[in-house]
C-alpha cells in the first residue's frame, strides 16, 4: 500500500497501518539520527519520540511532503533538541568548538568497541564516522540524506529548510571536507 494511503488510515487510528509505516521508514530514520547524534541510545530515544509525535500528528498530516521526508524533518528537529540539551553553551562569538580528527576517531571507536571494527572496512567506517563528526550539523545532515538515504535535492531542502541550491553548496562543502579527512584512504 502507498504511504499516502497508510498515512490516511493511521491518521484515523489504524495502528497496523502506522506499524507498517514505522517498519518501512524507521530504519532510515534511525540511520539518519544516529549519524546526527553519534550515540545509539540517544538515536533510539530520538526515534521513539519521533514515532510518538508522528502518531499524534498524522491526523493533521496534509501530504505537503512525503511521509519519509516528514519523518526525517521530525527526526532532525528532535535530534537538535537532544543535542542542545547535552551540549555545553559556547560563547556567542560565533566560534564553533574545535574537534580534531584523532579525537573524533577515538570517540567513534569507543562507541564501536567490537572485533568488527578491526577489519579494513571497520576502520574505514570509523574514519568516515569521525569525518562526519567534524562537519557542521547542516553539512552532515545534507551529506547523510543524499549519500546514505539517496534523497533528491528538493527532498533534502524540505528536511533541512533550505533551497535546493543551498543544499548543493552544503553538499559540495561536505564532500570536500570528508575527502580531505579521508585522504589517507585514497
Amino acid at each position: 500500500m502507498p504511504d499516502e494511503v497508510l498515512a490516511r488510515h493511521a491518521g484515523l487510528g489504524d495502528k497496523e497501518a502506522f506499524a507498517h509505516l514505522a517498519r518501512r521508514h524507521g530504519p532510515a530514520l534511525y540511520r539518519y539520527v544516529l549519524r546526527l547524534l553519534s550515540d545509539p541510545a540517544d538515536a533510539e530515544d530520538c526515534v521513539q519520540e519521533v514515532m510518538l509525535a508522528a502518531w499524534k500528528g498524522l491526523p493533521s498530516f496534509r501530504n505537503d511532503s512525503s511521509i519519509r521526508t516528514w519523518l526525517l524533518v521530525l527526526g532532525r528537529n528532535q535530534a537538535q533538541k537532544l543535542s542542545q540539551r547535552q551540549r555545553p553553551p559556547f560563547p556567542r562569538s560565533g566560534s564553533r568548538p574545535t574537534l580534531d580528527f584523532d579525537a573524533a576517531v577515538a570517540q567513534v571507536r569507543d562507541l564501536r568497541a567490537d572485533p568488527e571494527s578491526d577489519t579494513i572496512e571497520g576502520r574505514l567506517q570509523i574514519a568516515l564516522d569521525a569525518a562526519l563528526l567534524l562537519l557542521p550539523e547542516r553539512q552532515r545532515s545534507v551529506w547523510i540524506l543524499r549519500e546514505v538515504e539517496d534523497l533528491s535535492y528538493a527532498e533534502i531542502a524540505s528536511v533541512v529548510g533550505l533551497t535546493p541550491t543551498a543544499v548543493r553548496g552544503l553538499l559540495q562543502r561536505a564532500r570536500t571536507a570528508i575527502a580531505a579527512s579521508l585522504q589517507e584512504w585514497r
